[in-house]
């Protein structure tokens, strides 16, 4: 799961994943980054965490870092938020195979239509919750795939 500054789009995203795979008994590695370096070694947003225990996931334990090379060889999937972090990371892309790991989340629940998780950070609370309502729908579709 990868946002601008892994600190509030991707965490939660990661949150959900890991919590709806717990839930299931999936044996998956999750992970989340930030095309930025900006917030490395920071706790997600207080104001996603908040939000985000409200929705019962703990993100408290997650801290951000950047996304890196290294990335393409151990995950299979790279969900990107939006177009211009898709864009950042394909930028990093070594050869096809990396390429053809990358994906819009949201085209998990609108194929092809490139939609965007919107940036909730300038935002009030009411932006925090609607990110965790398309992003809950968007991995239920991929946890029913696994």
């Amino acid at each position: 799961m990868v946002c601008l500054g892994n600190i509030c789009r991707s965490p939660i995203a990661e949150g959900i994943l890991r919590d709806q795979a717990r839930k299931l008994n999936l044996k998956i590695e999750t992970d989340s980054a930030g095309t930025s370096a900006h917030h490395t070694g920071e706790a997600p947003d207080h104001r996603m965490q908040k939000t985000a225990l409200k929705n019962g996931v703990d993100i408290s334990d997650l801290r951000a870092r950047q996304f890196v090379v290294a990335d393409f060889d151990l995950f299979d999937l790279i969900y990107a938020m939006d177009e211009e972090n898709y864009h950042n990371i394909l930028s990093l892309a070594r050869n096809d195979s990396d390429v053809k790991k990358v994906k819009m989340i949201l085209n998990e629940v609108d194929p092809g239509a490139n939609n965007e998780v919107p940036d909730p950070y300038f935002g009030g609370d009411a932006g925090f919750q609607h990110v965790i309502d398309l992003l809950n729908v968007a991995v239920t579709k991929i946890i029913s795939r696994i």
